[in-house]
């Protein structure tokens, strides 16, 4: 299926040409940016504990401890990696909640993903809820408070009739506003101003926290939904189109907006999980690839998953060295770069979704 065939790139040929230059510059922004960072370390230095934690090459008594180990491999690789996927995760959800309730100005957490998530943060945090089950309880919790939501928002959309794009963002709507309203009430009431900072910033996202169990739990996840997502652009491509012409053609969207919503809810979950709360990236990141490349979803999911993990390793950088000696929550970045461009996006008159 071939709709509304807008933007520069059209031919096939030109879009693999483009997703192997994405590719090239997502691979150089991971070498360029792991040698950015307050510490003081040589470019040399760190590609040479790099090259032997990964081939085993090099003075094994220098490059195998010490501080510049540590702060190379143990801190600024995982972050950035998991920066690279976590852009990966939330652009592609975005693309395909955009899709599923038809409306340009949805993004992952459209369905109340992020009031569950909350939801779940605060209890963890202010009252102890999940403590016993690790040191990352309040990923884990918001992660089940995301995933909770989004069989709820399923549940109550096909409650008295069949699912549609209108009855799920309806039902997403008020599911998030229950949710926040759980949030604000234990919030009001709890006396833990330590608490509710860490919930603030929880909420503005950070991968300050990477590590190398995230990483290796996270990326097969974030793959696999990749995948099974490029597969799906026929089905993407006629949720555009609406359930009328999809029923002429004898597909039922219900099902597939079921299977589609469930996936994305386990790639959002994970992303929370791991990184708290990071807005903006899955909303802004697929209207600027559909400037370029139209709606057809064969080029959309690839091309924005790629920009979409570009961009956020380099939002990540940007938190780190903006303020010398602190560090901003990458939620920040991502808003601040966002916001202004949506606007732009939005007083453009000839703009629409994906033209």
């Amino acid at each position: 299926m071939n709709i509304k065939e807008k933007g520069f790139i059209k031919s096939s040929k030109n879009i693999w040409g483009l997703s192997f230059i994405l590719v090239g510059i997502l691979f150089l922004s991971v070498l360029l940016s792991v040698t950015i960072g307050s510490a003081d370390i040589s470019m040399e230095q760190v590609y040479k504990v790099i090259i032997f934690e990964i081939f085993g090459l090099g003075h094994a008594e220098v490059l195998s401890k010490g501080a510049m180990h540590d702060i190379v491999w143990y801190i600024r690789l995982p972050r950035i990696v998991l920066a690279m996927l976590i852009g990966v995760s939330l652009t592609t959800s975005g693309v395909v909640m955009q899709a599923i309730v038809k409306n340009p100005l949805a993004d992952p957490y459209i369905l109340g993903l992020s009031s569950g998530a909350s939801l779940g943060a605060t209890v963890a945090i202010l009252l102890g809820t999940g403590t016993k089950l690790g040191g990352n309880y309040v990923g884990i919790c918001a992660f089940i408070g995301a995933f909770i939501t989004s069989i709820m928002v399923m549940i109550l959309a096909n409650a008295g009739g069949r699912a549609n794009s209108i009855r799920l963002l309806l039902s997403g709507m008020a599911l998030s506003a229950m949710c926040s309203a759980f949030s604000s009430f234990i919030i009001y009431f709890a006396d833990n101003a330590e608490g509710i900072r860490d919930i603030t910033f929880w909420l503005m996202g950070s991968v300050a926290g990477a590590k190398w169990e995230h990483i290796m739990l996270i990326s097969p996840v974030i793959i696999l939904g990749l995948i099974f997502f490029v597969t799906q652009f026929r089905t993407l491509n006629l949720m555009l189109l609406g359930d009328e012409v999809a029923i002429t053609l004898g597909k039922d969207l219900n099902i597939y907006r079921t299977i589609y919503i469930v996936v994305v809810s386990i790639l959002v979950g994970f992303s929370v999980y791991c990184s708290g709360m990071i807005g903006f990236v899955g909303l802004i990141i697929p209207h600027i690839v559909r400037m370029f490349t139209g709606t057809d979803h064969r080029k959309v999911v690839i091309i924005s998953s790629l920009v979409g993990g570009i961009f956020l390793i380099w939002s990540d950088v940007f938190s780190r060295i903006i303020i010398k000696g602190s560090e901003l929550p990458i939620g920040v970045i991502t808003s601040l770069v966002g916001a202004p461009f949506f606007i732009y996006l939005l007083a453009r008159r000839n703009y629409g979704f994906g033209g």
